[in-house]
Parts: C-alpha cells; structure tokens; sequence
C-alpha cells in the first residue's frame, strides 16, 4: 500500500511543495503509525521550507528533501513492538516540528500527546503549537496575574489570537499591533488595537498607561520591536520573545541584549521562549496541553479557523499563510473533515 506526503524539493514559494507517493510499512519496535487528520500551517513550516531559518537545514538536522508540519492530531493505526503508552485507535497529537504535511506519520510512542477523542481535530491541533506557546508564555515565562497590562505584539495570527483568548480568561488590560482590517478581532477580545502602520506603539502605550506596562509578548524577534517592547515595561516587568531571530546575525544581537537586561538592577527582565525544551522535559508540556483541551472542550477557548485545506494542498495554504491576509489559524485536513 502507498500513502502520500507533501515535501521540499528545495527552498523557495510555496511551489517547492510536491507530492510524493511512499510505502506503507510496519512501525518499527517502539514506534507507532498515525493516520492524521489535521495539521497546522504554523510560520515556522515557512521560515524553514524558504531558508529563512536561523539553520542551514530543519531544526531536526534533515536537510532537503523533508516533510515540514510542526503540529498534527491523528488516530494511532498501528503499533510497533514494545509500545505500552497507546493502542490502535487511540486520538493523540505529536509536536513534529517536521513531518506532519503526510496522510500517516511514523512517531516514537513516548513522545505522542492524549487528545480526547470528542474535540473537533481541526479546532484541537492549533493547540498543538499555537496555544501551547502562548499559555507558556503568559504562565510559565511572564507569570501574569489577573489584571496585568500587557502588549502583544503580533496579534492577530495564530499565536496572537491564542494569546487574546487566553488573555481574555485572566482578565489582562491587552493591547495589541496588527494592521487595520484585522482590528475587529481584537477588539471582540477587549484589546486595544494598535495600527503598526500609521501609529506608534510606544507613544500611544506611553500615553494610556504612563506607569508602564507588566509584560510584553513578542512575536516578531526583530531588535527594533525588542528594545521599544523592553522601554514600556515597568520596574519588574517582563518581555517574553517567542519567535525565530532569523539568522546568526540577528541571534547575536538579541542575547547580548538577553544579558545586559537581565543584569540590570531595574527589575525587567528578557525571556527567550522555544518548544525545544519539550525534548529534554515533556511533562510541563503535557500538564499544559491537558489544561488547553479541558479549556476547549468547556467552550472557554475556541481557536479561530480561517481556512481548511486538504493535507496534499499544503501548498496552498502556505501561500495564503505567506499573504499576510490570515486572522486565527489555516489547518490542512482529511477530506472527512472538510
């Protein structure tokens, strides 16, 4: 039997994603089979299949051709000798980082997380990633508390809205950048939109609250944002960075700033986020995950959906990702769920 995948065949667009045919095969012993059901298009997936990345290759070490796909749920379908953690049939969801553009995927045991089987896989995978980083960041990086006054700074993608619907549950003062057209959805979560185009950010928060905000989560990576994000934070508050740098370059630049914040005596300080550490110590991951599913299925959270495409048209959906068009999250699915 055969199943499909979609690859890199080089860096570049979205057209460097092809399909490809592979065998169906046995898992190996303490490896599963997964029939996947949803994927998020995540910026990462971008980042890597253009080069932009700050590696040479995808972090994993698979230089091209590879399967990107940061984040999947799907159906164990098989399991390999030695598996004691799932059986066929169970819902679970794996942080892939590559891998997920593929009608099946092949998965350590040890390494799949428990998705309870009423969600809505497209609603549930955005979890996978998105969600995870946003609520590390609030709760475990920034430690907010009820109240808090914080700025996002991307708000309207799919991490960004993680963060206003998280934000919302805490009662956060939120303001947020994004474009105009996008503004609504900001303010349906009672955050105060900020135009990065014709406004900004630092005067207007300077303005609203002159004793300084608690914490700042951004997005961007970029050393401008970074030090104007680090001026409007008040004596103890928090600057969490949760993107890509981008390069060497850029990665220098922001971990000397890293140091010299975190060695001043005026109590802000300059977090580095990443979901790398989930390879060293998976249980803060899993504790938090189980948290974000109670959350979706109770209705508290509902990940805003854009677009579902079929997995094989991941091409696609990168591109409208690429658009900068995109509010919430763009997910590839089986054709069952379209």
């Amino acid at each position: 039997m055969k199943y499909k995948s979609v690859i890199v065949t080089k860096t570049g667009g979205p057209s460097v994603l092809q399909v490809i045919e592979n065998d169906l095969r046995r898992p190996s012993h303490r490896e599963v089979r997964v029939r996947i059901l949803a994927v998020s298009v995540c910026r990462p997936d971008i980042t890597v299949r253009t080069g932009e990345t700050l590696y040479s290759c995808t972090p994993l070490g698979q230089k091209i051709p590879f399967v990107p796909g940061y984040a999947i749920i799907g159906d164990v379908d098989a399991v390999g000798e030695g598996v004691t953690e799932v059986a066929v049939g169970d819902r679970v969801g794996a942080l892939t980082i590559v891998g997920g553009y593929s009608e099946y995927l092949y998965w350590k045991s040890d390494r799949l997380i428990p998705v309870p089987p009423t969600l809505d896989p497209a609603e549930a995978v955005p979890l996978i990633l998105n969600y995870i980083v946003a609520y590390q960041t609030l709760h475990r990086s920034a430690q907010v508390k009820d109240g808090d006054k914080v700025l996002l700074i991307g708000a309207s993608g799919g991490i960004g809205t993680a963060f206003l619907q998280l934000g919302k549950l805490v009662n956060l003062t939120m303001y947020g950048i994004a474009s105009q057209p996008k503004h609504y959805i900001l303010i349906e979560y009672g955050a105060t939109p900020i135009d990065y185009h014709t406004q900004d950010f630092v005067e207007v928060i300077r303005q609203a609250e002159p004793d300084g905000l608690d914490a700042v989560f951004d997005g961007i990576t970029k050393m401008d944002y970074i030090k104007r994000g680090l001026s409007l934070l008040r004596g103890g508050g928090k600057l969490v960075s949760y993107g890509d740098p981008g390069g060497l370059p850029a990665l220098c630049s922001i971990l000397a700033t890293f140091i010299f914040i975190n060695l001043l005596p005026n109590g802000k300080s300059f977090h580095l986020y990443g979901t790398s550490s989930y390879l060293v110590d998976k249980q803060p991951y899993l504790e938090d995950w189980a948290v974000l599913f109670k959350l979706l299925q109770q209705g508290n959270i509902k990940p805003i959906i854009m677009e579902k495409l079929p997995i094989l048209e991941a091409a696609q959906a990168n591109a409208l990702l690429e658009s900068g068009e995109v509010i919430g999250n763009v997910v590839l699915v089986t054709p069952e769920l379209l």
